[in-house]
């Protein structure tokens, strides 16, 4: 009986042994299958086309023309008919100084242009008797023994010399007038004209206020600054990856904090062409019109920029692209294996950026750019589907 029973354990124990074989080799088969098995890849195809989109960049307004009026003599203040915030018209009046010394060297003027037209008139006459009496001397010089020869010689160069006296007077003469319109310039100083239409954003002096030139008495800061109000400059610094394609006359818009609930546009109206070294951006301005006075010089603006390229440029979902500490890629699918391709990216237009490396229009890509993905690697394409 205890034979039996020991016999029929080993049956049992066999049975046993031989299950946990087979399904060890059907898990080490299973398990091999799974390693050799080609990973599926999402792809897309790479995007050539035109950049047209819109970024936000800071502007400020600034005045069209603006002028610091200084004295050009030393005088006081008499009157001043503007202040801070007063629209001035070209031409207009708007100081009036007063200077004693010029008043003094005005008369003095005056006073040496009468001595020299009196020195000339004096030389004239003086010339037109000499030359009669030599022309008279001459007349009876022809009946022979009637007048001597050296009285001839004498009487003829007293003429020259009169005339070269009046020749001088002449000269005496001119320079005192420029004396006197010198004089009469420096007064026309005196009175302070705007030099264009305007407003007036400060005033420094007052009635009473001595005034002068640089490096002459009295204040030598600007009198009033005057800014032209109905058009201003709005100088957009854009930056260095978006100034291509940059052409006069685009209409952009822009916004102020001011009025928020307003949109304004311009037309670029001048470009730098040439980028600041230390903040990598090209200043362009806009030539914007304000006639209703809504905007203000100084005021900030936030503009619509628009980018474009003058040519097509590729682009890919930015998942595409791939980051390493070393490199820029994208993932390259090509007869059915992954390589790496290295890129610079662009601008950003939605879920798309441009890329610009070894691709052309209709490669195809992995959607998930990974360096995970060793290039080499056989996978199996399947085309993403947007949606």
């Amino acid at each position: 009986m205890s034979r039996l029973k020991l016999f029929s354990v080993l049956l049992i124990f066999s049975a046993v042994c031989s299950s946990c074989g087979t399904s060890g080799e059907s898990s080490r088969a299973e398990s091999k299958s799974q390693g050799t098995a080609v990973p599926s890849v999402q792809v897309v195809k790479v995007k050539s086309q035109r950049l047209s989109m819109k970024i936000s960049l800071p502007g400020e307004l600034q005045p069209y023309e603006v002028v610091a009026i200084y004295p050009k003599v030393t005088g006081f203040v008499d009157w001043i008919d503007v202040d801070r915030g007063s629209r001035v018209r070209n031409g207009q009046l708007i100081i009036r100084l007063v200077a004693p010394e010029l008043t003094a060297q005005r008369s003095e003027a005056q006073a040496k242009l009468q001595n020299a037209e009196a020195q000339r008139v004096e030389a004239e006459a003086k010339l037109a008797a000499d030359h009669s009496t030599y022309q008279r001397l001459k007349a009876a010089a022809s009946t022979p023994g009637v007048v001597a020869g050296n009285d001839l010689d004498i009487a003829q160069q007293a003429a020259e010399a009169d005339r070269a006296r009046v020749r001088a007077a002449l000269d005496n003469v001119n320079a005192a007038k420029q004396s006197l319109r010198s004089v009469a310039e420096m007064e026309g100083y005196l009175q302070i004209k705007a030099p264009f239409d305007g407003i007036v954003t400060e005033r420094n002096v007052h009635p009473g206020a001595l005034v002068g030139p640089t490096g002459g008495a009295g204040v030598v800061v600007y009198m009033v600054r005057i800014e032209t109000g109905s058009r201003l400059r709005l100088v957009v610094p854009v930056p260095e990856a978006y100034v291509a394609g940059i052409t006069e006359g685009t209409k952009v818009e822009f916004t102020v904090p001011a009025h928020p609930d307003q949109t304004f546009n311009a037309p670029v109206a001048r470009i730098a062409r040439s980028v600041d070294a230390k903040t990598r951006t090209m200043p362009v301005e806009l030539d914007v019109r304000n006639p209703f006075g809504r905007l203000s010089p100084g005021m900030f603006s936030e503009v619509l920029w628009p980018v474009r390229r003058p040519r097509a440029t590729l682009f890919v979902p930015t998942s595409a692209v791939a980051r390493t500490t070393e490199r820029v890629f994208v993932v390259r699918i090509r007869d059915g294996k992954a390589e790496w391709v290295d890129v610079k990216t662009g601008a950003t237009s939605g879920n798309l950026i441009e890329v610009f490396g070894s691709l052309k229009q209709g490669d195809e890509v992995a959607l998930r750019g990974t360096d995970e993905l060793r290039p080499g690697t056989q996978v199996s394409p399947r085309e993403h589907l947007p949606g």
